[in-house]
């Protein structure tokens, strides 16, 4: 096949000179990674990969579930450590640093970033995602993208919408509020595109109030594309299509894996019938045809530096540590004092997650050999075993306590082994393991210059904290992250990292608890109600005055800041541009950065009366990453816009502002505001569109109780709809049905232990076994059609559908035909 050069191709005649059946063949993969060729017309064929941390390229042919062991390439920090970074710069490198792996890779869409905001801290896919605010995990992914599209390579922004759970991702239907979706779930995918124009968007498995986020016209085409003016394709996530001829109409262009042929005689039967339009068709295929020649217009001459990009790795997993407590100065450690290097994850580190975005690293360093060539007197016990769910051993306890009694300092190892957490499944709640939670009181308990390093994706309850002298959340530092942390640790870097999450002090203090994952946390309720709304992180702890183990934005430094001189362009404001200014001044006595964050609320005090918009006590709209030397200061200047003082009126469906006077507050975290002033904004008046929702929905005007406490009709009320729950229940066997729900069935039952044999065989050596568990009871049936090779026809699962619902000839018969379309 002659290869096309991708420069000065008509995309639209390239299209219409396609055969229907190539039209239609395009629409979705030729396998899990590559998209279909056109040879007779020159059109090649292009690799995406996942990446959102660096890059997982299969080797071809290696398996048809694309799991097994990728191609080495650099690891860097994912996402919950990044989002910690607070910096733009950082995450524009990392993109371009990934961007030349994958070219030097032959790959050409990369699937990040995932900008999904943390609902609660027990989803197991936090890890991957950068935050609880959106700002913050939009800005950041704007950067990434830029970075990694700067060198010629697309990026896939994921997944849209509203996908804050792993439990029966495929088919949980996440049932939130209009204004919920667009301020706190939405705002994160609009601030990346309008600012970054990844080349793909990558929708989400779930459903949204009752709608396939694949077949959601609303969300793929009257808001991505004409609100938000997005440019490029939208692309399913792996196996998440429900019904193709409707999302080819509602604007899902590219279907990914392949299917087999399945959805390809499903469109053509449509286009038949009238049912799509051809003109739909071509329009799904120029977009796609679009994105090839994009791909191949690249100069891929280059040389790849791995070695520089571990370099920036480290350097990034330093960026991202967070110092939480630094009792008389325990860090950074004096070389002159014996140090007990405590916890396995000192010489075998958890540096990622797991599931689609585990990278093979390049190289991986430990902290305990970073130490060692330093030439600290080390001494060390793993003080727990890394084997799955490990209990508690007295001996390795026992020895690790001996070893702290004898030493000045004693640095202790831990967090969260793979199988705490993982995409494919949520945590069950925010305890460390056992066995590293007594090994933490028992070492603090001798030592009284204990410090903590914990390695983990996503907050945790830490009753000991009181006990140790020092605590730095490495979160998962990646390939270098290692090093990272030893920089951290002897004041080669100075900690720079603030919180991207709060740290509750316990589950039942998180505002999504009582409804998360599930009202009945059960296969048979499938309903994500997102009945706490808007109130989601700190904009719920700060508002109805919950004290955290650790607020929003909040990290220690070696050195200190202080703020000045605050001004404001205006104290008066009806829309356009607003800046904000400052002087920061580094008062201590090392370099380092601040993270300045700006805040906006009502003013409470001089509004005084009842307003019919309930709202966060403040929102962070604009933030920045300042480094300055000892006994420097500049001038920061943060700009705030229109959106900043705007919520998103439900019944005009717009953006609207409620007048009155506001507070710009300026600080180092959402708890710690150093400077404020006041602004008077004019409104618009839409909120008299919100009638007596005051009164119908009190729960959310009125947060006092703990924990949040939203009853059915005011739920109900600002959904504008009734709850549908009972009616899910009712549902027959159809192919949503997840292999959970005819888990007692005897066919339930055999088809678990083939897939189990299989996926066991399979994933060898890998520790996925959470996943697995997750891909096998939770994958609806239509999408075991997509993954399982051919071994599962589309024929086949309409028959076991005709015996679910009790049709046995219909059934029999089906199988009988063994149906291979």
């Amino acid at each position: 096949m002659m290869r096309m050069s991708g420069v000065g191709v008509d995309v639209k005649k390239l299209v219409a000179a396609l055969t229907l059946d190539e039209k239609v063949g395009l629409l979705s993969g030729s396998d899990f990674w590559h998209t279909k060729a056109v040879e007779r017309l020159g059109l090649p064929w292009i690799m995406v990969t996942d990446g959102p941390h660096g890059l997982r390229r299969q080797e071809e042919g290696v398996d048809h579930v694309g799991l097994a062991q990728s191609v080495s390439a650099t690891c860097f920090p994912p996402a919950c450590a990044t989002g910690s970074s607070f910096d733009v710069r950082l995450l524009a490198e990392i993109g371009e640093a990934i961007g030349k792996e994958a070219l030097d890779q032959g790959v050409s869409v990369v699937l990040g970033p995932g900008v999904n905001i943390k609902r609660s801290p027990l989803c197991g896919r936090n890890f991957e995602y950068f935050s609880e605010d959106p700002w913050v995990s939009g800005k950041l992914a704007a950067a990434w993208i830029a970075g990694v599209q700067s060198r010629g390579v697309g990026c896939s922004l994921k997944h849209f919408a509203a996908n804050s759970q792993e439990f029966c991702r495929m088919v949980s239907d996440s049932v939130v509020d209009e204004r919920a979706l667009r301020e706190i779930y939405l705002t994160a995918f609009e601030i990346a595109v309008k600012q970054a124009q990844p080349w793909t968007v990558m929708c989400s498995y779930n459903l949204i109030n009752g709608l396939y986020a694949s077949d959601n016209k609303e969300l793929l085409t009257s808001i991505l594309r004409d609100e938000w003016g997005f440019e490029g394709l939208v692309v399913s996530d792996w196996g998440a299509v429900n019904d193709r001829v409707a999302g080819v109409s509602a604007g899902l262009d590219l279907e990914m894996p392949s299917s087999g042929g399945f959805h390809d005689a499903a469109i053509l039967e449509a286009l038949c019938e009238g049912r799509l339009a051809e003109e739909e068709l071509d329009r799904a295929c120029e977009r796609i045809v679009a994105l090839v020649l994009r791909a191949l217009a690249v100069n891929d001459a280059l040389v790849c530096d791995y070695a520089a990009h571990h370099a920036l790795a480290r350097r990034a997993a330093a960026a991202s540590c967070v110092l939480l407590k630094n009792e008389e100065a325990v860090l950074p450690l004096d070389a002159g004092r014996s140090v007990a290097v405590i916890g396995a994850f000192a010489r075998q580190p958890r540096y990622q997650g797991t599931g689609s975005s585990k990278v093979n690293p390049q190289q991986l360093d430990t902290a305990w050999a970073e130490l060692a060539a330093l030439g600290f007197d080390l001494h060390f016990e793993p003080g727990y075993s890394l084997a799955r769910f490990a209990q508690p051993d007295d001996a390795l306890i026992n020895d690790a306590v001996a070893l702290a009694k004898a030493c000045d300092v004693a640095l202790v190892f831990a967090g969260l082994p793979d199988e705490y957490e993982s995409e494919g499944f949520d945590r069950p709640s925010l305890d460390l393991p056992a066995a590293h939670q007594r090994l933490i009181e028992a070492v603090a308990a001798v030592n009284s210059k204990t410090v903590v390093i914990l390695s983990l994706g996503a907050p945790v309850t830490t009753p000991w904290a009181d006990r140790v002298s020092g605590l730095l959340v490495s979160y998962l530092g990646g390939e270098a992250g290692g090093g990272g942390v030893v920089d951290i640790l002897t004041g080669r870097s100075c900690p720079s990292g603030r919180l991207a999450e709060t740290w509750p002090r316990a589950l039942a203090d998180t505002p999504a608890h009582p409804w998360y994952p599930g009202v009945d946390k059960t296969y048979a309720d499938k309903d994500a109600e997102y009945r706490e709304s808007v109130f989601v992180g700190y904009r719920y702890y700060d508002t109805v005055g919950i004290e955290p183990a650790w607020p929003f934005g909040f990290g220690l430094s070696y050195t200190s800041f202080a703020y000045s001189d605050l001004r404001l362009s205006a104290t008066e404001y009806a829309g356009g541009e607003l800046a904000v200014s400052f002087t920061l001044r580094n008062t201590g006595v090392c370099a380092g950065a601040e993270v300045v964050q700006l805040y906006v609320g009502r003013d409470e005090v001089a509004e005084g009366g009842e307003s019919g918009v309930y709202r966060a006590k403040r929102e962070l709209r604009a933030f920045d990453k300042i480094y300055l030397e000892p006994g420097e200061s500049t001038r920061v200047e943060l700009k705030l816009d229109e959106r900043a003082f705007a919520y998103y009126n439900a019944p005009h469906r717009s953006w609207a502002r409620e007048g009155g006077s506001y507070l710009i507050a300026l600080g180092s975290s959402s708890r710690d505001l150093r400077l404020e002033a006041r602004v008077l904004v004019a409104g618009d008046g839409l909120e008299e569109a919100l009638g007596d929702l005051r009164q119908r929905a009190a729960a959310y005007f009125d947060l006092t109780a703990t924990p949040l406490i939203v009853p059915d009709e005011q739920f109900e009320a600002l959904l504008g709809r009734p709850l549908q729950r009972d009616a899910a229940r009712a549902r027959r066997y159809d192919q949503n049905t997840i292999l959970g729900d005819i888990r007692h069935k005897l066919i339930g039952r055999v088809m678990i232990r083939q897939i189990r044999a299989q996926a066991t065989s399979m994933l060898e050596g890998q520790e996925m076994e959470g996943l697995m568990d997750a891909v096998i009871y939770e994958t609806p049936l239509r999408s075991m059609v997509m993954m399982s090779g051919g071994a599962f026809t589309a024929g086949m699962m309409h028959a076991l559908i005709d015996l679910l619902n009790g049709r046995l000839i219909a059934g029999l018969r089906g199988l009988l035909k063994r149906d291979k379309q």
